[in-house]
């Protein structure tokens, strides 16, 4: 006798390509989509449309395997700009409400202000009188503030402008919500006053088998012990992930005489300023730029071939890659924040320090690269923080607390 698992409604405001015959997902929403059709019987998801063609890496939604069976997307409009905003408005609204009616669970992604239809979904759920969760990775509003200070004057301008009402719309759907989904420490210790029922969840795309094996994690000790120090960092170079501070720190550990080799992997705005730093800082012979790679298996190579994810990230966020950095035993050392603190609490699994002090991670670098026995210790530390992480884990967590408090309530 089967079990029913309900009906999901979510909003994931990931953007989506191609036709109702040949959807195009980006490949962790894909790998997103598979378990939670593992979870509930019938899952619908709503993303909003890009014209033209898919970017590297999305995936056709038919190959995200049979679980695709019991998932229907709704294609929602790409409205970032007020008039046309304004223009879809209606039409969506009534597409979302209609959603709504036939889900069982509803559970929507925020992330915005103007064509946030997880917003959007959140307000027509409570008109509707629908019990619904609210999801979200980092502090939107604080992001855009940050993001304020940097970049072309007319972006500026309208970042300064908008975080104060986006602040207000994050709270506003939070407030009426029956619950929180809220990646990490950071984004928890952010939101949870101001939501009834707030949860610390996490959305990792890692299984189980990708997790360092044994015989990688005995060669990855043996080279800490004797192999030029390997520094790392995967993802975007935006201003808020920090790459001039990286480039910063490392330049304070050339100037410590260490022998080092570092990998920057991910595209990004400040891709340009970063190289430009590192070859005027006489680096460009230490550290290598992949840009965007492609290949998961790439990525997961160099991570566990690391002895150091530095990271510099200045905003309220929770970062899946310091989880994917300690699945591959890789010490994370980078500044502080509750995410990332709380992620080695048990086993001390890496080092932080204050946000903006390039100096000390030169000087925690260093230390490392000096100590190698403790550089080992700490890679075991890492292993062990990793280890509760892997996809399947995570989303059975969720997609429990959903059904546990997001029962139908007509």
């Amino acid at each position: 006798m089967s079990i029913e698992k309900g009906r999901l409604l979510i909003y994931a405001p990931v953007p989506l390509y191609g036709t109702p015959d040949n959807w195009m997902i980006e490949a962790q929403a894909a790998n997103g989509l598979r378990l939670w059709a593992e979870n509930f019987d019938r899952v619908t998801i709503m993303m909003p449309h890009l014209d033209g063609p898919a970017p590297t890496g999305w995936t056709p939604a038919d190959e995200v395997g049979p679980n695709m069976a019991r998932v229907k997307v709704v294609a929602l409009p790409t409205a970032w700009v007020l008039p046309k905003f304004a223009k879809v408005y209606r039409p969506t609204r009534d597409i979302i409400r209609a959603e709504i009616a036939q889900a069982e669970y509803l559970s929507f992604a925020i992330g915005g202000l103007i064509g946030d239809w997880g917003a959007v979904a959140c307000l027509q759920a409570h008109k509707m009188g629908r019990p619904y969760g609210v999801w979200t990775d980092r502090v939107e509003s604080q992001v855009t503030r940050s993001d304020a200070r940097a970049g072309p004057l007319k972006g500026r301008i309208k970042k300064s402008v908008i975080h104060r009402p986006m602040a207000i719309l994050e709270r506003w759907v939070i407030k009426r919500a029956t619950i929180g989904l809220f990646h990490g420490q950071q984004t928890f210790d952010a939101y949870a006053r101001y939501c009834r029922n707030p949860q610390i969840v996490h959305d990792i795309h890692v299984s189980r088998d990708a997790h360092i094996s044994d015989t990688a994690f005995e060669a990855k000790l043996k080279s800490a012990a004797y192999d030029p120090l390997k520094i790392v960092y995967a993802g975007r170079a935006n201003a808020m992930k920090g790459p001039l501070d990286w480039a910063s720190a490392l330049q304070k550990l050339a100037q410590k005489g260490v022998d080092f080799e570092a990998h920057w992997l991910g595209d990004g705005p400040q891709l340009d300023n970063l190289r430009k730093q590192l070859q005027a800082n006489r680096l460009s012979d230490r550290v290598t730029l992949h840009g965007f790679v492609n290949d998961p298996a790439q990525v997961a190579a160099q991570m566990q071939a690391a002895h150091a994810f530095l990271f510099c990230h200045k905003t309220p966020e929770s970062p899946r890659c310091l989880i994917e950095s300690l699945i591959a035993a890789t010490p994370i050392v980078g500044y502080e924040g509750s995410y990332a603190a709380d992620l080695i609490g048990e086993n001390q699994g890496g080092h932080l320090v204050p946000i903006g002090d390039t100096a000390a991670l030169g000087d925690m670098l260093f230390k490392l690269a000096q100590d190698r026995s403790h550089l080992a210790d700490l890679i075991q530390n890492a292993r062990k923080d990793g280890t509760p992480f892997d996809d399947e884990s995570v989303f059975e967590h969720r997609s429990d607390l959903i059904k546990r408090y997001l029962g139908q309530q007509r």
